[in-house]
């Protein structure tokens, strides 16, 4: 624009300069990367517009050589705004890794970086708070919550003795904990090298642009050679050049890709770069993660068994009001639902609570318990034949009616919880009043994400799940998947991504997961996609995309948001690249000079420019 108001104002010398600048500032830096990029056997778009601009430059056509320079820099702009962008947005969620531990110090307990801990040191592991080393737990038990690393999405009771892996939660009171590795050696230093080796092992991934640019290259090369062979003048070639310079390709594709981006982000998903979204719209497998990704991933209540004549509300009412007090994972779930279903919790006193096994409380002038069976009948809570009989029947089918439960009294044997559930019994009084029949709740946009991934052209979608097998089978017929994994440790996992990955007709490959052992096989997947979270860090880390908004049917859209996007950005680029083509002819044939060459592939510019801007709307 600086060299235009030049020559307005008679100051062609001066215009000639900036452009010449203009020309020589790109060409510098542009003529060092396609040459290292020949080295490593790549031809992609840019050696066109190297030529163009050399020849321009050359010729003396300065103005048709800046434009292509602003138009070359422009496009390489846009995609790099694009994908510094997104890794942003993305750094707020890179925050789980255990930073410090409480180290035991003679008398008393001293905070310390996670990695001066050295095995065999004893630590304090407090409520809530991640476990820093792999470690064997010295206090008489301890409640581990494991859902980030196996998938596990009920709480585990560990006993003294027992080992627990770094990265799992404290979930009941604080423990001790007698370190076996330090940090560096532990389980989650262990998953994060292994998401580093799986990055390292994705092979590098071709641009539409630069695949289109294989076939364009020879033929405006082809153009411009015999235009200047068969006429005797170079400025034809030149001419065939400035027109075949790939603005399409250059800008029409980032357009459409930033666009697409946008779109994305709208919706909730936050894509590092149009590389994943050009993969995703091309996908043809889909994995998923089962606890916390298809499922809530914090246990709830499905079921209330309740006898004696008192009603389904009145046993959560009771049991809520007393955990309303506990810091016990399964205590939220059940006050969640009851404050869901509307029901008033009174406030209860005197409470007494044994992490980990259960808790009592007066509530209303009655004396009511909640926790594990055998628990409360140490507390004074008889089991009565009907208290027997719900247990039993919880345990052998949390569908069961009521009334067949009361018909099965004459069984006594203490319950057991099935796989993928858990038992909490409640107290009233001095006898069992009931049962609650906790378990982790399908997502309830689950139930069609199969149905509209197959609808967006994925082949495939199956689970991939470290829950054990009962409880995988049982999730993946209700949601309807191809294909389960279960039992799935995180090299398994990858194992999985790497065979699919070997098959060109399951290519790409999208792994979606949103729990740390999921980590490796989002960094192997064609695209990882992670749910964000309060405990999701590694796995944002190693994802290709993280879906902000807790709605796993965003999964489907994002497939289909890469669909659309590709589909435009193809429109632009084949619908560009034609309409050069055909200034190409003109301009070999000695009609089209080279600053109205450059003037015309401006129009065809904004052409494709526009149409690729379609992909930002819904």
């Amino acid at each position: 624009m600086a060299g235009g108001l030049c020559h307005l104002a008679n100051a062609s010398d001066a215009g000639d300069a900036l452009w010449t600048v203009t020309i020589a500032a790109t060409l510098v830096p542009l003529t060092w990367s396609v040459a290292r990029a020949l080295l490593h056997g790549d031809a992609g778009v840019d050696v066109i517009a190297l030529l163009a601009m050399a020849g321009a430059l050359i010729g003396g056509e300065l103005l048709a050589g800046a434009v292509i320079a602003v138009m070359l820099a422009g496009g390489n702009a846009l995609e790099a705004d694009a994908d510094g962008r997104a890794r942003r947005e993305l750094t707020a969620l890179l925050r789980r890794a255990p930073q410090i531990a409480h180290r035991h110090d003679g008398e008393r307990w001293v905070e310390i970086p996670v990695e001066t801990v050295a095995p065999a040191d004893v630590l304090l592991v407090r409520a809530g708070e991640l476990v820093p080393v792999d470690g064997v737990v010295q206090s008489e038990r301890a409640s581990i919550d494991a859902a980030a690393i196996t998938g596990e999405a009920l709480p585990i009771a560990v006993a003294r003795g027992q080992a627990v892996r770094s990265g799992t939660a404290n979930a009941g009171d604080a423990f001790e904990l007698r370190a076996t590795r330090g940090a560096a050696d532990s389980s989650y230093a262990a998953l994060v090298r292994l998401v580093r080796a799986a990055e390292r092992e994705k092979p590098p991934f071709t641009r539409l642009a630069d695949r289109y640019a294989l076939i364009f290259l020879p033929v405006a090369l082809t153009l411009a050679g015999l235009a200047w062979a068969l006429s005797g003048e170079a400025v034809r070639a030149l001419a065939v050049l400035v027109v075949a310079t790939p603005c399409p390709l250059i800008l029409a594709a980032p357009i459409a890709l930033v666009s697409g981006l946008s779109r994305a982000a709208a919706e909730g998903i936050v894509l590092k770069g149009g590389t994943a979204l050009e993969r995703l719209g091309s996908a043809r497998t889909v994995l998923l993660d089962k606890t916390g990704t298809l499922t809530r991933g914090q246990p709830a209540v499905e079921r209330v068994l309740a006898y004696d004549g008192r009603s389904d509300d009145e046993l959560l009412t009771l049991a809520a009001s007393v955990d309303q007090l506990s810091a016990h994972v399964l205590a939220d779930g059940i006050v969640h639902d009851a404050e869901r279903r509307g029901l008033t919790l009174p406030a209860p006193h005197d409470a007494r609570e044994q992490p980990g096994d259960g808790i009592v409380a007066q509530v209303d002038g009655r004396r009511v318990g909640v926790g594990g069976r055998a628990w409360l009948v140490a507390q004074g809570f008889h089991a009565t034949n009907g208290s027997a009989a719900v247990g039993t029947a919880a345990a052998s089918s949390a569908a069961a009616s009521a009334r067949s439960v009361a018909r099965a009294a004459s069984v006594r044997e203490p319950p057991h919880a099935p796989p993928g559930r858990a038992l909490v019994h409640v107290g009233v009084g001095d006898q069992l009043a009931g049962v609650l029949v906790m378990a982790d709740r399908l997502r309830p946009d689950a139930a069609r994400l199969v149905q509209d991934l197959h609808a967006a052209g994925v082949r495939q979608v199956a689970m991939v799940t470290g829950d054990v097998a009962a409880v995988a089978e049982a999730v993946a017929e209700q949601v309807g998947l191809d294909r389960v994994y279960a039992e799935q440790s995180p090299q398994q996992k990858l194992a999985v991504v790497r065979a699919a990955r070997e098959r060109p007709e399951l290519r790409p490959v999208v792994m979606v997961g949103d729990g740390v052992n999921d980590a490796p096989a989002l960094a192997l997947a064609d695209v990882g996609i992670a749910l964000a979270g309060e405990s999701r860090t590694v796995s944002s880390e190693a994802a290709d995309a993280v879906i902000t908004v807790d709605r796993i049917d965003r999964v489907a859209e994002a497939v289909r948001i890469g669909r659309r996007t590709m589909r435009i950005a193809r429109q632009s680029v084949i619908a560009g690249i034609g309409l050069s083509v055909a200034a190409m002819v003109v301009a070999a044939f000695g009609y089209l000079p080279p600053v109205a060459g450059a003037l015309l592939q401006e129009a065809i510019d904004v052409a494709v420019i526009l149409n690729a801007l379609r992909a930002l709307r819904p």
